[in-house]
């Protein structure tokens, strides 16, 4: 007797050469994952022949996944079904904000990889991580957390404060 379909043991291969064995209920927390396996069916999918996922490493493929465990049984929401309340907050449970407590090498990575493998609610996660650390710097102080360069002239960056002085918070 076949197993029932969220108990379906599926196969994923990373972009590094991994072949990561889960089940597939977990494994269509990914839309992108989902959409294949309703495309080619699940029995085409076996150790042997395992699912490319192209743009993402081991390291961040099993991060991923680890996500997808403690989330799945979650209810999938739909593109329509996002609230704006939901959209506007940037608080965050705290098991995932133990989960995105990463370098920001990683952080980043798993945002790349939510977003490809379309799995909206994880990406959110990382987008409000971010949020949260940006969140009441200054140009100067963001610039020194995430290592950017500034290369306005003073001459630019007062006229980009004059162009924005609406959004300054007084």
């Amino acid at each position: 007797m076949a197993d029932a379909p969220a108990n379906q043991r599926i196969w994923l291969l990373s972009s590094d050469g991994v072949t990561i064995e889960l089940d597939r209920a977990v494994a269509e927390r990914s839309m992108l994952i989902k959409n294949l396996l309703d495309d080619l069916g699940s029995d085409s999918i076996t150790a042997t022949s395992p699912i490319p996922i192209q743009n993402v490493n081991e390291a961040v493929l099993r991060k991923v996944i680890e996500w997808c465990e403690h989330h799945r049984n979650d209810p999938l929401q739909s593109q329509d079904d996002e609230s704006d309340a939901r959209k506007k907050t940037t608080e965050i449970e705290e098991w995932d904000q133990k989960f995105m407590q990463v370098d920001q090498e990683m952080l980043f990575e798993i945002i790349l990889a939510a977003n490809y493998l379309d799995i909206k609610p994880l990406l959110d996660v990382g987008c409000k991580t971010v949020a949260n650390m940006i969140k009441g710097k200054s140009p100067e102080e963001i610039r020194k957390t995430f290592n950017i360069t500034n290369d306005f002239t003073p001459e630019e960056e007062e006229q980009i404060r004059r162009e924005n002085e609406w959004a300054e918070d007084r």
